[in-house]
């Protein structure tokens, strides 16, 4: 199928059905609320002003445009509220290529020109292929209007595209309540791992950012808030009104939602904590007391513990229901009547055995644990002497209190380098 880059649209000369001239095509617009490929229409300079040319009123489409209606038959052009426009918001901008992983600029845009008919009228119909992001678009555009066109599809053709298909492509709009209208949200960008959709928004600017964050469901925006970088990170939330702030910290793992609400300003946390739901909110206030280099400040409270009488289907009881990180679930705690530590069962142990087997017969020698007040560099010498994925936390009298895990190891030695 024929394509035609938006570049050699705008400024293309609209004809009558006659061959009359009618105008000059200014911009191209989108309605991604009903379409996000097709063109729906053109925003055409005429002598009796801009008109909105539908794209049902196009018969044909070559280097130019053949219209089979007059300018008299179109509305008049008196904004563009409720459209997306090709070259105000697509040329020049940055997008999030879902495929590649990354932020893009957009250079020019690919559009594939299809033929059809409705109620026996035939008309073309204008979709969008690909963004181009690459020397070729750029070159296309800066030699527009001046060299002729057939010299400069030859010198483009030598060119290797550096294309996105639009299907990978999310649009970035920062302003709420026109995205809303155009129904612009990160649905790709949602389906990528958190690691990587952080290394897209570390890349965003200030205002970008906040618009993903905005749409992300709370799940993954507090999944990816946790792979940002700390300072970022501040910066992200506290762009965000305490609501929001609050609806993706809630789902965050408490011991990193401690670390974020500690480094922003004392009355922001106390609006976000007011905002969460009162268990969510005590956990995380009931960190924030912990010195941050200890065992303490590390440990997240989402853990597995059962009573030392526990079987083996008890422990696959409490894991189905479990909603904690995947890295909470590698080891079950036994703890007796007064919630004191007894023994730690490795999950390998759990799945391998009976139903019935009690987990007390399944405990790993030696029992490892760290104290409240066990320093950052106690802590990782523990995890490397024993090969541990998650560490258990205790008070004064032995009682569980937490589990510092691997990642927050990780997290915290990087922080170190």
């Amino acid at each position: 199928m024929p394509t035609l880059p938006l570049s050699e649209l705008l400024g293309a000369t609209v004809y009558d059905p006659s061959g009359a001239v009618l105008g000059r095509v200014r911009e191209v617009t989108l309605a991604p609320q009903e379409d996000r490929d097709r063109i729906a229409s053109f925003i055409v300079k005429t002598k009796s002003g801009n008109r909105v040319l539908p794209h049902s009123a196009v018969s044909t489409i070559d280097a130019n445009i053949h219209a089979s209606t007059k300018p008299a038959d179109w509305p008049a052009a008196n904004g563009a509220e409720g459209l997306f426009l090709l070259e105000r918001d697509l040329l020049d901008q940055q997008v999030i290529d879902v495929h590649g992983r990354k932020v893009v600029r957009v250079n020019d845009v690919d559009l594939e020109v299809n033929a059809t008919t409705e109620a026996g009228i035939p008309h073309a119909v204008l979709k969008i292929q690909s963004v181009d992001i690459g020397v070729r678009g750029a070159i296309r555009r800066l030699l527009r209007g001046l060299a002729p066109r057939a010299a400069l599809h030859l010198l483009v053709d030598k060119i290797p595209p550096r294309t996105i298909p639009w299907s990978f492509v999310d649009l970035i709009e920062t302003d709420p309540a026109r995205r809303i209208k155009l129904k612009i949200a990160h649905e790709g960008l949602a389906t990528l791992h958190p690691a990587d959709i952080a290394d897209i928004v570390e890349d965003l600017a200030p205002k970008e950012r906040e618009a993903v964050f905005r749409t992300l469901d709370e799940d993954v925006a507090a999944e990816t808030l946790e792979e940002v970088e700390p300072s970022v990170q501040k910066l992200i939330v506290e762009s965000l009104d305490s609501e929001r702030a609050a609806e993706i910290v809630e789902e965050m793992d408490p011991d990193a939602a401690a670390d974020l609400l500690a480094d922003l300003p004392q009355d922001q946390t106390e609006q976000i904590l007011v905002e969460m739901e009162p268990e969510a909110s005590q956990e995380v206030v009931e960190l924030l007391e912990h010195r941050e280099e200890t065992a303490a400040g590390r440990m997240t409270t989402e853990f597995l513990a059962l009573p030392v009488t526990a079987t083996v289907e008890n422990a696959i009881g409490v894991m189905r229901e479990f909603e904690g990180g995947v890295e909470s679930v590698i080891t079950i705690y036994l703890v007796d009547s007064h919630g004191t530590l007894v023994g730690a069962v490795p999950l390998v142990k759990i799945v391998l055995a009976k139903p019935d087997t009690p987990l007390l017969s399944l405990t790993q020698e030696p029992l490892v644990f760290a104290r409240k007040e066990t320093s950052d560099n106690e802590v990782a010498e523990l995890f490397d002497k024993y090969n541990l994925v998650t560490l258990p936390v205790v008070d004064e009298h032995n009682k569980l209190v937490g589990v510092v895990t691997s990642d927050d190891v990780i997290t915290m030695l990087r922080g170190k380098l």
